[in-house]
């Protein structure tokens, strides 16, 4: 992405002029989501477009997934997200002239993402082929409120002379999409993948109902509008399988202006019938006509409101941090708000990256900070890996496994990746699940939640645990054969991140059975079974080399042989795109932070002392091939004293879309990193840690800040904190007193008793880089053209079922 395209806002992104070759990346930026419903940033118009998409969340299209080879325990089906009835279409005529940017005089073009608001605005000059100037102003918003509409503003004004206007308000099935997929049977099956069942129009309505032909999904969607205009506007509808448009027709006075209010309703099942789907979305218009274009944008802004009050971040020293903050937040919400039992896509639902699959990004990076947040989302995702429990627990058994084998990736739960080594073999997936129950019950004291859905899913994951492991002569339970977060290191023994989330799993889970006895024993959890769990869990093998001073990633890690990076012709390019896998499985060299995840996670676990020498031993080996990798090095380079490096960063996690930094935002935002932006200002700058009943926190701001603020949830309570480069001001905004802890010292919160403390010194440290060619990037300095300081930070999870070029 060209630097500069996008303006610098506290609150709101904002694209001044238009810039056609960015339109795919800015279709990802300006997407628009309640978690329920998304809609890229496509303009109007619907032409031109980089890539169109409207998308419902757990709606999808079962593909074949294809194998070399075949072999025991292979999937068979894939399955992958796909456009739904388009609802955003309005398309404009001018004195018979369609209105399109391409073509005639452009005078002014801004695009305004509004971060408080909750909506997209859009406002253009325009002058037809024939002379004709209007004035078109849109804003488009999905509800957070009412969870299946969303509605657009759409107004003409025509300027300087008189003009005939004629508008087309449509809802299109199975549009055209550019061929983007490497397999055939799949392009074909995605080509036209929804099945009409009816279609119907009736003055101002329209609607069509379709199901996707392999799924068997069903899909109703239905337009509704509200016209304002002060001459005479002539309507007509009209409908086909896939098509339905309601037009509008009038002729405009000099300055004068004709509104109309498109409000759009979806609703999907699996098991209710057409008719029943029909209703629903006709029952869902007729609401949003009720509530109006104004009380809709109103409780909008008012749900936004109330979730800045919780999650904002605030940043003095950097301008450019600041809005990318607020952004990743937004997106953050925008994906999980009301998703509601429903998982949450590794790009959320603003583009088709991945296939619009949920990965452990959802649990190790979207969860943490969720429940922090909004803790109500974090519980709604949870719950959704609960209902997916019957089928982790079928794949645990095909794979001759006890308890519960969670996907590497899916959308419905089950299994959708082909690729053993790098995705079916990281097991720590399931232990990402059991980590996201314990946060949650610890931040949110829901004992409720704990003693069924939390319990249920402890005790499985456990029991994988003790099928995996087994113990060595030594006396020691190590895991072997399993992949960790480094997708560069396959089928290790003993991964030290799998084996320490297996030990928190293991006796988090017997000691949540031994509050509730009789719940666990409605899951035949004896007394036998909760003593196995916490001898493995105090047995875990954690491989250290005694040489050199490090905890080994897995074992005899530290004795693979060097990657040689001074004779690295590429530099900055992927490594696995360039180098065969045995290559890469074979040596010292990191895509994304494991070990030192390892270190942020299970911190209580490590002397600080030794989590300096292990960071600054991985440091220089991590190649950040993954857009991951980054928030996590933060946390710990913060940590560790190297502030420096954690607000590069933080700089790079924040920058990632907004600067495309991996050269595929047009595929979808990458919410796992900007989760990351959260977790690297919190856990990082703030040393915020939840390993045990007290909250605490370690400040250290990086010399380029002046001060950052934040507010967080906790067990019903609202705090904020307030750091600057010398001292740490606590907060308790509500709720009843609390204890907590500021460098290891405790001490207890009230409302009317705000707490400052001092922050020490940073100790000096010798710098650490990362590999040569593989610096972070430095924000607003960087140009976004694939010079070594802003080098693309690429997508991950390319594995052979991987579809996405």
């Amino acid at each position: 992405m060209k630097h500069g395209a996008l303006t610098i806002e506290p609150w709101s992104v904002t694209e001044r002029g238009l810039h056609l070759d960015l339109l795919p990346q800015t279709e990802s930026l300006f997407a628009l989501s309640n978690g329920h419903i998304g809609l890229r940033g496509n303009l109007d118009e619907g032409e031109p477009h980089g890539m169109p998409g409207t998308y419902l969340n757990g709606y999808f299209e079962i593909l074949p997934l294809p194998h070399a080879e075949a072999g025991y325990g292979y999937p068979e089906e894939s399955q992958s997200l796909i456009d739904v009835t388009n609802g955003k279409i309005m398309r404009l005529l001018v004195d018979d002239e369609p209105f399109d940017i391409r073509y005639g005089t452009l005078t002014r073009h801004e695009r305004v993402l509004d971060l408080r608001d909750g909506v997209l605005r859009r406002d253009v000059d325009w002058t037809s082929p024939a002379g004709q100037r209007v004035r078109v102003r849109t804003t488009r918003l999905v509800s957070f409120v009412q969870r299946s509409i969303a509605a657009i503003r759409y107004e003409v004004t025509a300027l300087e002379q008189g003009a005939r206007i004629v508008l087309q308000s449509s809802l299109v099935a199975n549009e055209p999409l550019p061929e983007r997929l490497r397999d055939p049977r799949n392009a074909a099956a995605l080509a036209s993948p929804l099945v009409s069942e009816y279609h119907a129009d009736d003055a101002l309505d329209v609607s069509l109902g379709h199901h996707a032909r392999a799924s068997g999904l069903r899909v109703a969607a239905g337009l509704s509008h509200l016209i304002d205009a002060s001459q005479d506007v002539a309507t007509s509808s009209e409908s086909e399988p896939d098509l339905a448009r309601v037009s509008f027709s009038t002729e405009l006075a000099p300055d004068e202006t004709v509104t109309v209010v498109k409000l759009l309703a979806y609703g999907w099942s699996s098991q209710r019938s057409m008719p029943s789907l029909r209703d629903q979305v006709d029952a869902a218009l007729h609401a949003a006509r009720t509530t109006g274009w104004d009380r809709l944008a109103t409780g909008q802004r008012a749900f936004l409101d109330d979730m800045w009050r919780r999650a904002d971040i605030e940043i003095d020293g950097d301008p450019e941090l600041q809005q990318a903050a607020r952004f990743a937040i937004f997106h953050v919400m925008q994906s999980a708000a009301r998703a509601e039992k429903r998982g949450i896509p590794a790009k959320g639902l603003t583009g088709r990256g991945y296939d619009g699959h949920t990965f452990w990004d959802m649990d190790s990076y979207t969860l943490p900070v969720l429940t922090y947040i909004a803790p109500d989302a974090a519980r709604d995702a949870i719950e959704w890996r609960h209902t997916t429990l019957p089928m982790a627990k079928a794949r645990a058994h095909e794979l001759g496994l006890s308890g519960a084998a969670f996907p590497w990736r899916t959308i419905e739960g089950q299994e959708c990746s082909g690729y053993w080594p790098a995705s079916t073999a990281a097991f720590h997936v399931t232990g990402g699940i059991a980590e996201a129950v314990r946060r949650y019950v610890a931040a949110t004291d829901d004992r409720e939640f704990e003693q069924t859905i939390g319990l249920e899913l402890l005790v499985e994951t456990a029991r994988l645990w003790i099928a995996l492991g087994h113990y060595d002569a030594e006396g020691g339970f190590r895991i072997d054969g399993v992949t960790g977060p480094d997708e560069y290191s396959a089928l290790g023994d003993n991964n030290t991140f799998t084996n320490l989330m297996a030990a928190r799993n293991l006796s988090h889970a017997a000691a949540a059975a031994e509050r509730h006895r009789d719940r666990a024993a409605d899951f035949d959890v004896d007394e036998d079974e909760v003593a196995r769990w916490r001898a493995a869990a105090d047995a875990i093998v954690v491989p250290f080399d005694t040489e050199v001073g490090v905890t080994a990633q897995c074992d005899g890690f530290t004795r693979y042989r060097r990657w040689d990076f001074a004779a690295d012709p590429a530099g900055d390019e992927v490594l696995l795109m360039r180098y065969p896998y045995y290559r890469l499985y074979s040596s010292q060299v990191v895509k994304q932070a494991d070990l030192v995840f390892a270190l942020y996670l299970f911190g209580d676990r490590f002397s600080d002392e030794q989590k300096r020498r292990d960071f600054e031993y991985y440091e220089p080996m991590t190649v950040r091939d993954s857009s991951l990798s980054a928030p996590i090095q933060a946390i710990v380079a913060a940590e560790v004293g190297h502030l420096d490096l954690a607000y590069d960063y933080v700089k790079e996690a924040a920058l990632i879309d907004l600067r495309d930094l991996s050269r595929n935002t047009s595929d979808g935002i990458h919410l796992a990193a900007l989760s990351g932006v959260w977790l690297g200002v919190v856990a990082g700058f703030a040393g915020m840690r939840d390993h045990g009943d007290m909250l605490s926190f370690a400040p250290r701001l990086p010399r380029a800040l002046k001060g950052i603020s934040f507010q967080m949830m906790y067990r019903g309570r609202r705090i904020r904190i307030e750091l600057t480069q010398d001292a740490a001001r606590y907060v308790l905004v509500e709720g009843d007193p609390l204890a907590v802890s500021h460098d290891g010292s405790p001490f207890e919160l009230s409302v009317d008793t705000p707490v400052t403390l001092a922050c020490p010194e940073p100790v000096a440290l010798e710098a650490v880089s990362p590999p040569p060619g593989r610096e972070a990037v430095r924000g607003a300095a960087a140009k976004i053209d694939g010079s070594p300081a802003s080098r693309p930070v690429p997508h991950r999870k390319r594995d052979a079922a991987d579809r996405i070029p």
